[in-house]
């Protein structure tokens, strides 16, 4: 029998409407399994366990009724910590954020959730101003990876990633920029979308940057996507609303997709051997299913990755030095190193940087062109150790692990990350599935597609 704590978002769903469980003994599995787990993961900074028994209780009594407000109503939830909720801090994975600054107003996807009745179990952990692709961070700590506590969950959204794939509740919201749903997706073995820029109304926006959920299911992250697509006037950015109807339209064969197969994008680094095994294998088994698939050549280099790397630098190095010199030195010192390095960049610097992004963006745009979706690794590496902020701890170079993501955040395409296998020491291997500007659901449809052609799962860790 499968463990309440294991149960997705639509099998939970389907329980409260037979009247088989309760949200409120889904909300006690969860928390319990917070209280078992998270001495080891690290993956909370904030459990609200006596507000989320009492939304349970509401949410029970309005499926009692046959009024749920939504199909997500009772439904566990954790939340980035960078996602404002009504009542709580943002710290922004950082000690230089002042804790004592309570949020007033949820933010866009926070109040979406809420209005689908979902029950908040508290917010996740998250490295510094989510500038690493690491689960290290001066306010939280190390956040570990439950396939093995040793291992890396990646980053920004370390927290959520772990958090869904030791069962603290089915569905999670995270932030990406550069890839930091699916980076954690990848090493934690769950499933991540990063939807266009806009399609998840967001404040304040920024380029590149989005709210996506984090589930250990496809269907799971299209039922959250039909309540986080709902408009919010305070995005400026958001794109106009037309419903995507995603959980409904899910189902879609691949016969005939064209797919590209990108196995070195142009720079970063070079993926392993047995991660280049995975994703081969999926790619045949997408072929076997009828689509086509044909190999793509690199079409990006290291001076458009330069570009990128300056760009973050300099935005978060904007924000670091008006803190006072107190607060200042809060700061995670590898994330200040390395973002105060953009101080002696110059302003022509910057906008040749800027116009770089639009290139890279340009050569994105370009390729989907040619096909329908492209399959890429979501990371070209196994997890490195827990304590380590990035590859080798490179400061010149941090990211040359997320190669493969980041690109897609600039040219504001939906990406998704799935498990598409295990490392010889069971360590989990993410496919990123990468559709054309607007076809969020082009991409849950072919992420769904492979998730009913991949080889089975082992069972989820912690067991």
């Amino acid at each position: 029998m499968t463990a309440i704590h294991d149960l997705s978002a639509a099998e939970l769903a389907a329980a409260y409407r037979n009247k088989t469980l309760s949200p409120v003994e889904a909300t006690r599995a969860a928390l319990a399994r917070i209280e078992a787990c998270d001495r080891t993961l690290n993956a909370m900074y904030l459990v609200l366990a006596d507000r989320a028994l009492d939304q349970a209780r509401e949410s029970e009594a309005r499926w009692l009724r046959g009024e749920p407000l939504s199909p997500l109503d009772g439904v566990p939830v954790t939340i980035k910590d960078n996602v404002a909720t009504a009542g709580t801090p943002t710290p922004f994975g950082t000690r230089a954020t002042d804790t004592s600054v309570i949020c007033g107003v949820d933010s866009p996807p926070a109040a979406r959730l809420r209005e689908a009745g979902c029950v908040l179990l508290g917010k996740t952990t998250m490295p510094d101003f989510g500038m690493l692709a690491s689960g290290v961070s001066s306010f939280h700590g190390v956040t570990r990876n439950p396939w093995n506590p040793s291992r890396n969950t990646s980053g920004s959204s370390s927290g959520a990633g772990a958090a869904v794939a030791a069962g603290y509740g089915p569905l999670a919201l995270g932030t990406d920029i550069g890839g930091s749903v699916r980076l954690p997706a990848a090493w934690c073995g769950i499933f991540a979308l990063k939807p266009s820029l806009g399609r998840v109304p967001i404040d304040p926006p920024f380029l590149g940057r989005v709210t996506g959920p984090m589930t250990r299911t496809v269907v799971d992250t299209a039922l959250l996507m039909d309540e986080l697509e709902k408009p919010d006037p305070r995005d400026f950015m958001a794109l106009p609303y037309a419903p995507q109807h995603f959980a409904r339209d899910l189902e879609r064969e691949p016969e005939g997709v064209r797919l590209g197969l990108l196995l070195d994008i142009g720079a970063g680094l070079p993926v392993d051997p047995e991660i280049r095994t995975a994703v081969e294998d999926a790619a045949r088994r997408f072929e076997a299913a009828g689509a086509v698939v044909e190999p793509v050549e690199p079409f990006l280099e290291r001076p458009l990755y330069d570009a990128l790397d300056l760009f973050f630098r300099a935005r978060l190095a904007a924000q670091l030095l008006d803190l006072p010199p107190e607060r200042l030195a809060g700061v995670l010192p590898f994330v200040r190193d390395w973002a105060m390095a953009a101080v002696r960049s110059s302003a022509i610097e910057g906008a040749r940087a800027l116009a770089a992004l639009f290139e890279m963006r340009r050569r994105c745009h370009e390729v989907l062109n040619r096909f329908d979706y492209l399959l890429t690794p979501t990371l070209p590496i196994a997890p490195f150790a827990a304590e380590d902020a990035c590859p080798n701890n490179d400061l010149e170079r941090p990211f040359e692990h997320i190669c493969f993501t980041a690109p897609f955040n600039q040219s504001e395409q939906p990406a998704c990350s799935i498990c598409c296998g295990y490392t010889a020491d069971g360590l989990p291997i993410g496919l990123q599935i990468v559709g054309r500007r607007f076809d969020d659901r082009g991409v849950l449809q072919m992420a769904r597609a492979f998730e009913r052609i991949r080889a089975p799962s082992p069972p989820w860790p912690m067991g």
